[in-house]
């Protein structure tokens, strides 16, 4: 061993973990035990300890400073009371190397002595604002362990990357990922791991495949880096520079059980804002929310969490809600439940001030869109829970049959159903977000608690891009018909006023007559109009009209669309109901709408005009006698007047 020598420094504070200033390095770690030590292992095999000063202890908080150089390759740990521990603030690891090793629950890991130095290479956070932001959630594992995915290195960041143009070219904004921190996978004993055991529990045989557990908080997953070699920290970061380059944004999931003290959880999100420079935050689990929420250091950071407890987020928006709401509504509305308009409206309205919030119609923890429509009661069996275990409320419908089918027919009300929900999400004002997989049907044969299978029910099979081609056609489609128009997501929730004085509010909702809408229990129907002049496109101009007729009944039904100011004309840019166009027309190819005073919806389907500007000669408009604009403050039709006579 190299020369060292005890600083005694009273009066100095560290971070918790180990800290490195010029030819010093400091640790510090939490520890109830009588006796505490810093171990030391060198690359020859030779180990040292050096025992902590007890009058340096502040509460359980043990302290040591050492001045001395080690060689590259040093390893540490802890040893309290005769046990080794890791460090639990350790930046690195080695021991959980290989995934899913059983062994793994038998190995006391060790920390490298040193940091890895990381270019950053003059990388910039994109500063998406969220009415801009488009997500796409993903398992890093997940993504691309199954053969199909045609990378090197599956199921590690470095694969991730190979994916990174496919994510953009969906139309993607930001990437959501769930835990990236090191945890252990390895399920033992009732799902109790305790890693200072001598020899380690006993492997049950599952996973812990999504991550959601106790961890260590400060270190990137070292089995999702590739190569013999384990480099996490500089792979995990050169991922997020990657994203970064390509113009998106990264989010992780930091999942927290309640155990950690809020000064913990301030310091681990603080941590990765700053050293791996991610974009946000989810907070899952139990976290001290509020106070995250206030903290100066995070205002200009994304923020999620399931609520923010009526915490401010300062002069910046950059706190967001991220629950099931909008799913159990609109999935709800997608199969024909009654009494469902009015949350239609909200749902798709649903855009505060001064917070976000997310809108997905699946999520890691229920049926993916696939499922949905595929399945009426979950099949978790795989779980080895005799099926007692993950949620028994998914508001799902299996359009007939459950499970997977060949009949034609079926097939297609199940794709019509995908597109509604895929509208749903995309044409709402909230952050949409699109669960990996689901762009191409992807399923876990109704497994809606897939927690423990690292198996093709959680990865996703990249065949199904072609197989399921049309689905992955039209989710591409709607995202990029999203963001092409601002009228779906704007600024501000919608005042349902006509402010500017142009003849139509900003938004406004209707019934299968224009102007009227219908709240009763059996009705579902609903139409939205959605005026271009409150929302500017990049060039300055207006954004056009649409009309959103949504008809969730399984019968056909007439709808009058809204008059069009002088010179537009309502055109079909949607219809999910024709399977033949697979739901959607290319833009600059939308047919004029034949009877401009009627458009039929087919049952269960969703049907999208777009409003646009026709050259009209003088004389025809003359001739035709009609008004083509609804005059400022007019009333609604009374009852039996025609559609136009306002």
């Amino acid at each position: 061993m190299v020369d060292y020598k005890i600083v005694e420094e009273r009066c100095r504070r560290y971070p918790m973990g180990l800290t490195i200033t010029d030819k010093k390095i400091h640790v510090s770690v939490v520890s109830a035990g009588k006796e505490c030590s810093l171990v030391l292992y060198e690359k020859s095999g030779e180990e040292e300890r050096i025992p902590m000063n007890p009058s340096l202890r502040e509460g359980d908080v043990w302290n040591l400073t050492l001045e001395g150089k080690w060689p590259r390759g040093t390893m540490y740990c802890f040893e309290a009371d005769g046990k080794l521990m890791p460090d639990p603030c350790g930046r690195q690891f080695t021991g959980w190397e290989k995934w899913g090793d059983p062994e793994n629950i038998k190995h006391v890991m060790k920390s490298p002595l040193y940091d890895e130095i990381f270019d950053w290479e003059g990388d910039s956070l994109p500063g998406i604002p969220f009415h801009e932001m488009i997500i796409y959630r993903c398992h890093v594992r997940g993504m691309t362990c199954h053969h199909s995915s045609k990378v090197r290195n599956k199921g590690t960041f470095r694969a991730l990357m190979d994916k990174l143009p496919y994510i953009r070219g969906l139309g993607a904004t930001t990437i959501e990922l769930m835990p990236v921190n090191e945890f252990q996978e390895v399920l033992a004993q009732e799902r109790e791991w305790n890693p200072r055991a001598a020899g380690g529990p006993e492997p049950t045989g599952l996973l812990n495949y999504w991550g959601y557990t106790g961890g260590y908080y400060y270190a990137p997953k070292a089995s999702y880096s590739s190569g013999q070699k384990k480099r996490p920290v500089h792979e995990f970061k050169t991922l997020v520079r990657e994203i970064h380059r390509m113009g998106m944004e990264a989010v992780i999931e930091l999942y927290f059980s309640g155990a950690e003290s809020p000064a913990a959880v301030m310091d681990i999100v603080r941590f990765w804002v700053r050293e791996y420079h991610v974009d946000g935050i989810h907070l899952v689990g139990t976290a001290p929310v509020e106070l995250v929420a206030r903290d100066p250091y995070l205002s200009r950071t994304k923020l999620f969490a399931t609520s923010w407890g009526g915490a401010g987020g300062g002069g910046v928006k950059h706190l967001a809600e991220y629950h099931d709401g909008f799913l159990t509504d609109m999935r709800r509305a997608l199969k024909g439940d009654e009494d469902q308009i009015r949350p239609l409206m909200f749902r798709f309205g649903h855009n505060p001030k001064d917070y976000g919030i997310v809108n997905y119609m699946a999520h890691t923890n229920g049926f993916t869109m696939m499922d949905m429509v595929s399945y009426d009661r979950k099949h978790n069996k795989e779980n080895r829970e005799e099926n007692r275990d993950g949620n028994d409320y998914n508001y799902s419908w299996n359009c007939g049959m459950e499970g997977i089918s060949k009949k034609k027919k079926l097939m297609e009300l199940r794709r019509r159903q995908i597109r509604n929900a895929m509208v749903m999400v995309f044409l709402s004002q909230g952050i949409p977000l699109l669960l990996a997989g689901d762009e191409f049907g992807n399923s876990k044969s109704g497994n809606n608690n897939s927690y423990c299978q690292d198996n093709e029910i959680s990865w996703l099979n990249w065949n199904q891009q072609k197989s399921n081609r049309e689905i992955c056609d039209f989710a591409r489609f709607i995202i990029n018909f999203r963001k092409a128009h601002p009228v779906f997501h704007m600024e501000k929730e919608a005042m349902n006023m006509d402010y500017l004085a142009c003849g139509h509010p900003d938004v406004s909702f209707h019934g299968v007559k224009a102007w009227r809408p219908e709240y009763e229990n059996f009705r579902r129907q609903l139409g939205i109009l959605y005026c271009g002049a409150y929302a500017k496109l990049p060039d300055g101009t207006s954004d056009d009209y649409f009309y959103v007729i949504i008809n969730m009944h399984w019968e056909p039904h007439e709808f009058g669309p809204p008059n069009l100011p002088k010179n537009r004309r309502w055109h079909v840019a949607v219809d999910t109901g024709n399977d033949g166009i697979n739901g959607y027309y290319d833009t600059g190819e939308e047919p004029l709408l034949e009877d401009q005073r009627n458009c039929r919806a087919g049952g269960r389907s969703i049907v999208v005009l777009i409003g646009k500007c026709h050259e009209e000669p003088e004389s025809a408009s003359k001739k035709s006698g009609k008004k083509r604009t609804l005059p400022i403050g007019s009333q609604e039709p009374k009852e039996g007047e025609d559609n136009e006579k306002i």
